[in-house]
């Protein structure tokens, strides 16, 4: 279970070049760790970051390649947030030996730990799941339009996890009635469950994207709201039973 913008700490020499939005880190994928409070009782291995977004953007290929084309979306080291609010003034945006330095420091210790646990996984299963969990605003003009669903389900249309496992994952989130599901619709995954998904050498990721609006107030301001929290946490536990419990052809 990986957690990549959950992160909340922007080192000092980085949050003094940031304009007065930076250090609210407002796109920040808010409480997950609190929201999936079962995991260690599934056993699950959880790496959660602790670094922010705005730090750099654990969840997007070294090279900035967007993952989205002809989408408006935020970079490797983003710039604005998803407002489209300036992170940096002109003459402190980051330059490309910035953008490596940043790569290097946070980007790549997270990865090489996904490598490596991935790598034992499935040296002692013969496979390994991996869930890569975000939230995100109901409402954010600049990716798409009108309200987001509250689950929102991605495999990379299909490619980062076997065809069963996706339809297992999607089956037990549909039975909640209470909250819309969308499958590989806005959000398919992203650099995370793209680049590891390798369901024909039996690594099988998926992403789920939920809706803050699902476990948080969100207007006027963002907090934490246990009753909306309770009621989404067990689909979600479920889901994730479902990926426990669920094997790959011939296991």
């Amino acid at each position: 279970m990986s957690i990549p913008h959950g992160g909340e700490y922007i080192p000092c020499d980085i949050v003094t070049k940031l304009t007065d939005v930076g250090p609210r880190i407002t796109d920040t994928d808010w409480y997950l760790d609190r929201l999936y409070n079962f995991a260690g009782d599934l056993h699950l291995n959880v790496l959660k970051a602790n670094y922010s977004r705005y730090v750099v953007d654990l969840n997007r290929a070294p090279d900035n390649k967007s993952l989205y084309p002809r989408q408006n979306v935020t970079e490797l080291v983003p710039t604005s947030t998803f407002a489209e609010e300036p992170l940096y003034f002109e003459e402190t945006k980051p330059d490309k030996a910035e953008i490596h330095r940043r790569l290097k420091t946070y980007w790549l210790p997270y990865h090489d730990k996904i490598t490596d646990v991935l790598s034992d996984i499935k040296k002692e299963y013969g496979y390994v799941v991996l869930f890569d969990c975000h939230s995100i605003k109901s409402v954010v003009p600049r990716f798409f339009q009108g309200t987001l669903p509250d689950f929102n389900l991605g495999t990379s249309s299909g490619e980062s996890c076997a065809a069963s496992l996706r339809d297992t994952l999607a089956t037990t989130l549909s039975e909640d009635t209470e909250h819309s599901l969308a499958v590989d619709g806005r959000f398919k995954g992203g650099y995370i469950t793209r680049h590891y998904g390798d369901p024909a050498h039996n690594i099988h990721a998926f992403q789920l994207e939920l809706s803050l609006a699902a476990y948080m107030n969100e207007e006027p301001a963002m907090f934490w709201q246990e009753d909306l929290a309770e009621k989404v946490r067990p689909t979600l536990k479920r889901m994730l039973e479902s990926a426990l419990s669920w094997r790959p052809k011939g296991y």
